[in-house]
């Protein structure tokens, strides 16, 4: 039985991967997106699977205008997430963007299933419909 409650972190590196998760929400609050992206994708290589770093990567490419780099982060976010409506909604407008509009209102859709109230889905709706 001994270890078997032990206080010791499973990883050695979690002290040092919440560092650079909150210097990479420290460098996006201040808007320093490039420098965010580099740190973003540096930890995704050892954590990739970190729901919330993989939207914040994935929104840093979707204000680039870089929406299909965008998209994929979104998708590997939603792997982990199937239910955040953030993730959904900014994959939902990066496929507006490229003229996916199928594949947006499918998103849109899974946003109504969670949330039917959702105002932004409505009027992404409305944009897509005309």
């Amino acid at each position: 039985m001994v270890g078997l409650f032990s206080r010791v972190p499973k990883d050695p590196q979690v002290k040092e991967n919440i560092q650079k998760f909150k210097e990479i929400k420290k460098l996006i609050k201040a808007k320093k997106y490039e420098n965010a992206l580099k740190l973003g994708i540096e930890y995704l290589k050892k954590n990739p699977y970190h729901h919330d770093v993989l939207f914040m990567v994935g929104g840093i490419y979707y204000m680039e205008n870089k929406y299909k780099t965008a998209i994929s982060y979104f998708e590997k976010s939603l792997e982990i997430g199937s239910y955040d409506i953030d993730v959904l909604l900014l994959k939902a407008y990066s496929h507006q963007k490229l003229d996916e509009n199928k594949q947006a209102i499918q998103c849109c859709n899974k946003i109504q299933e969670i949330n039917p109230k959702n105002k932004k889905v409505s009027e992404l709706l409305q944009q897509l419909d005309s």
